[in-house]
């Protein structure tokens, strides 16, 4: 037993030995990363978008009825963007992260007492379904803290602009070209061979309102009016839309 014992003894030490120099060259590798200037990276991930929604609060039924609108689904949305990273020091980077976004809301409409509102034509009932194609340009200051073994945690904040590049006059409702948000949240880099894979979690906050009224301008053609003209009611019922959304991200670096 002595002897069995020692030789598995000396067998661990050799294998032990003979991984090191793996995991440390891993480490070296996608450590070096951190200490360059730039870097670059993609990422891809899911997004659930909602609306912040105001009411207009005046008649806009043929029977002269108020309604009420809230969203009542998101269905989860797929983004896919570009990383590039500036290492300010130690611990800070700024990022700037251009990307597409591609997500859909279902916005309902309902009477004072909870009775959802049904539409004139089959095509439009109790609810709207709206998609949208932002592209966003952020830019972030990521702050790190102390690598700990492979993994280092991390918060994220900053803000941007977005252009939506889907319009769909078919619809009674049409959303605005541009938007500006912030945005902050939290993940961390985990460190592989040749990578780091960081998944990351962020809310972010629009502030400019999205619908746009009838007769207004999406900035090009003539000004927008749906057909037929009773749809107008799902437009009229709402006064402000801001954009909210969640995201899960996983980025590659």
């Amino acid at each position: 037993m002595p002897k069995a014992y020692s030789m598995r003894k000396y067998l661990n030490i050799l294998l032990f030995a003979l991984c090191l120099p793996l995991v440390s060259s891993a480490q070296s590798r996608t450590a070096n990363k951190d200490n360059q200037l730039f870097h670059f990276g993609f990422q891809l991930g899911l997004n659930f978008h909602t609306f912040g929604i105001t009411d207009s609060n005046i008649p806009v039924t043929p029977d002269g009825r108020v309604l009420h609108a809230r969203v009542s689904s998101m269905m989860p949305g797929f983004h896919v963007a570009f990383i590039t990273d500036l290492r300010l020091c130690d611990y800070l980077n700024l990022r700037f992260t251009p990307g597409l976004l591609f997500n859909s809301r279902s916005i309902s409409y309902a009477y004072d007492d909870g009775t959802p509102y049904e539409g004139p034509l089959p095509e439009y009932g109790s609810s709207v379904a709206i998609a949208s194609m932002p592209l966003a340009l952020p830019l972030y200051l990521k702050w790190s803290a102390k690598k700990l073994y492979n993994a280092r945690p991390y918060v994220i904040v900053g803000g941007g602009v977005s252009f939506n590049v889907m319009h769909d006059q078919q619809k009674p409702m049409l959303l605005e070209t541009l938007d500006y948000f912030c945005e902050g949240g939290f993940g961390c880099d985990i460190y592989f061979s040749w990578f780091k894979l960081c998944p990351e979690i962020t809310y972010r906050v629009g502030f400019a309102n999205q619908l746009v009224p009838i007769g207004g301008n999406i900035g090009k053609g003539d000004p927008w009016i749906p057909a037929p003209e009773h749809v107008h009611t799902y437009t009229n019922a709402i006064d402000k839309m801001l954009s909210h959304s969640i995201m899960i991200t996983f980025n590659f670096e």
